[in-house]
């Protein structure tokens, strides 16, 4: 009796063992099968594969991954995410979508790209990109550690896990594809010129503006040639925008009639040029041109410049409550309203730019640097 019984457990447990194999099979076909479920608005040749949108920086690229912590930099709360699907409040930095969706989109991969630290984040979701940016974060340790962020060595930490767990799903060979082939976007800087180096006196004595954007340049270039150690081969290095004509700084530093902050552009100007000329010299030292640096400084400040001609209306000013100052915390349901037509602003609020802005900015980087990668 004992016997049939002990038969009887080794058949279930056959059938068992045979089903989840049969079922973790059928599952991973799937996802393989369905790692393009947008239609690309970008032409990528026939024989080249973008699995996934990989991210990291700061919160112009965060969606979300701050939202369970104790910071002011996070806005998963209303208005934030008035336009986004289902109107619903992500944690991203807009109105609607952000740059690392919209790239993602366009590249016809998926709608958006989630939140790495979203405890929502389906399993799938790791196969075709997520995003460990973080509200906050900077190229120098100190400019994260005031807002209270996720730093970027935390962030490649995340990564680490990341890749462990799609070795998990896909195996080391798949896995190793997926890093090669994906496109890594990296976008910080502001936060640094913005929040640390002009907010903060001590800083200032300790380092010249010179000194500072050479530290930030530096850190930057480490943090690409990290990405490039892991076998990201498709990088993007996004430099610093106008930060002097966004509304907030205009508003704190631009005089009675809100100019923009030449200092501050000085400063991000700085930045760009010894950032690019360190990804310049780190592909030469590689020898291989998948590091690529990004001018997102011209494009913005055109649209700042000549909101006219792309069909926007308000440019010094942010789309929620007076549009001067509110951020983050200010920008709220109760003490900020929110202006009907969005579309007609460059800025949601007074230091992100609204998803129409993105998506116009966006297209033009796509456009101009994508095909260096093909």
């Amino acid at each position: 009796m004992e016997r049939c019984r002990s038969g009887h457990h080794r058949i279930i447990s056959y059938y068992l063992s045979s089903s989840l194999i049969l079922f973790w099979c059928i599952f991973v076909l799937v996802l393989l099968s369905t790692t393009s479920t947008t239609n690309a608005l970008v032409k990528i040749p026939k024989n080249t594969t973008v699995p996934a949108v990989i991210v990291f920086g700061d919160s112009i690229v965060d969606a979300g991954n701050n939202d369970d912590m104790i910071t002011e930099a996070r806005c998963d709360y209303a208005p934030y995410g008035i336009d986004f699907d289902g109107g619903v409040a992500t944690g991203r930095f807009s109105n609607g979508k952000v740059p690392g969706d919209i790239v993602a989109e366009e590249l016809g991969i998926k709608p958006n790209i989630p939140a790495y630290r979203n405890p929502n984040l389906k399993p799938e979701e790791l196969l075709t990109g997520v995003t460990f940016a973080s509200g906050g974060a900077g190229y120098v340790p100190l400019t994260t550690k005031i807002a209270g962020g996720i730093p970027l060595p935390q962030q490649l930490i995340y990564f680490e896990e990341y890749i462990e767990k799609l070795k998990q799903m896909v195996g080391e060979k798949r896995t190793k594809f997926i890093i090669k082939n994906s496109l890594f976007v990296v976008i910080c800087g502001s936060n640094d010129i913005a929040n640390d180096f002009f907010t903060l006196p001590p800083v200032r004595l300790h380092y010249t503006v010179a000194s500072f954007t050479a530290l930030m340049a530096d850190n930057a270039r480490s943090f690409a040639q990290t990405l490039y150690g892991y076998g990201a081969r498709r990088i993007l290095v996004f430099g610093a925008p106008p930060i002097g004509c966004v509304p907030s700084q205009r508003t704190v530093a631009g005089g009675p009639t809100r100019d923009c902050v030449a200092r501050f552009n000085d400063a991000a100007k700085l930045f760009n040029t010894k950032l690019s000329a360190n990804i310049d010299v780190l592909s030469r030292t590689l020898q291989d041109p998948t590091i690529i640096y990004i001018d997102i400084y011209s494009p913005l400040l055109d649209l700042i410049l000549n909101p006219h001609q792309y069909g926007f209306k308000v440019a010094n000013k942010g789309c929620c409550g007076t549009g001067l100052i509110e951020v983050t915390a200010l920008c709220n349901n109760y003490t900020a309203s929110v202006c009907p037509i969005r579309s007609d602003y460059v800025f949601w609020d007074s230091f992100h730019p609204t998803e129409k802005a993105y998506r116009i900015i966006v297209a033009k980087l796509l456009d101009r640097y994508l095909n260096r990668f093909f």
